[in-house]
């Protein structure tokens, strides 16, 4: 049994795994050199042998005990039909939502679009460089998927109150987005997949409508792949009540976010937890690095826990850095 499902499944406390969020990336000298030739970010995440290779980097450097295919839960709108770009300096550009085009996709047509997604997992799933450890299947959670595909950007730089306008636009695209998770879900799973995470990077946002849009299409996600026999990781980034998500979602494992106080969740919520380390305290020193990470360590050391960040790794993170992290991590006793 891999360290990450003894810690889910067994509730083990004496493992300290670790895999980082977006470890494989912009970090990392050989993901660069890769990227500089590869400029159409869609295009590089369907190239079955680079995302194979960009995948694996991360695990021959650290050894990591996780890999996680590197892809985007934007696949899932391009999947369906609706462009999706990437622009320096600005982020993820999605086209006009044409529902009429995206009702008719039939799981087929799906499916073919992303094969080259499960078969890097494949690919991934038997090198030796993998044995004993878990290769992560990913997808947006429906909410977030929701709001890229309605607001056709990230939310950070502006939110359409569309959203929540038409309401039966609304609810017809949240019904046919979680019909394509769950064979997204599904697909990577018979690729290969031994743990699932969903990602609500934009759980935060939302005020009202929680249990609608968050609370209710999650659980049905985390349901699906209950059934699939494969733990389910939650993240529900910026969420103000980690318990009542976790009450009601009832994933495997949650990943906090870094604006929530470890010492509170470890007293509140049963489940297994991951994650929580701020990113930017990798660009600090190694002293300071040292410190938080052991401060994580010692307030889960009795918790199940699976050491992550509280968001993806930045860009500028050094590499002597993250050696620095999983050498702390590995000699934590």
């Amino acid at each position: 049994m891999t360290p990450i499902q003894d810690c889910i499944k067994n509730k083990n406390t004496n493992l300290n795994p670790i895999w980082i969020m977006r470890q494989a990336g912009r970090y990392l000298p050989e993901f660069r050199e890769i990227r500089a030739k590869n400029t159409d970010f869609i295009k590089l995440c369907l190239n079955e042998s680079l995302s194979t290779e960009i995948t694996l980097q991360p695990i021959r450097r650290f050894d990591f005990d996780a890999a996680i295919i590197f892809s985007d839960i934007l696949m899932l709108p391009f999947g369906l039909g609706q462009e999706v770009k990437f622009e320096k300096g600005l982020g993820p550009k999605l086209g006009e939502l044409n529902l009429d085009l995206i009702e008719n996709v039939s799981k087929d047509e799906f499916t073919k679009k992303l094969n080259p997604i499960y078969k890097s997992i494949s690919n991934i799933s038997t090198n030796t460089i993998c044995k004993n450890k878990d290769v992560i299947g990913f997808v947006g959670a429906p909410w977030t998927i929701l709001v890229y595909m309605i607001n056709k950007m990230s939310p950070k730089k502006n939110l359409t109150k569309e959203i929540f306008k038409d309401k039966l636009l609304t609810r017809k695209l949240l019904s046919i987005i979680e019909k394509f998770l769950k064979i997204h879900i599904e697909n990577q799973i018979k690729a290969g997949a031994t743990l699932i995470q969903i990602f609500d990077s934009w759980a935060g946002l939302l005020e009202n409508n929680i249990l609608e849009f968050i609370y209710e299409p999650t659980l049905n996600l985390v349901n699906h792949v209950k059934k699939l026999n494969v733990p389910v990781i939650c993240f529900p980034r910026g969420i103000k009540d980690y318990k009542s998500y976790c009450d009601f979602v009832k994933p495997n494992m949650v990943n906090i976010d870094y604006n929530v106080d470890p010492k509170k969740i470890v007293n509140e919520i049963q489940i297994p937890i991951q994650g929580g380390l701020d990113p930017k305290v990798l660009l600090t020193d190694k002293e300071n690095l040292h410190r938080e990470t052991i401060k994580y360590l010692q307030i889960f050391k009795d918790h199940p826990y699976v050491f992550n960040l509280g968001h993806g790794i930045l860009p500028e993170t050094k590499i002597e850095m993250v050696e620095e992290l999983v050498k702390t991590i590995r000699g934590f006793k």
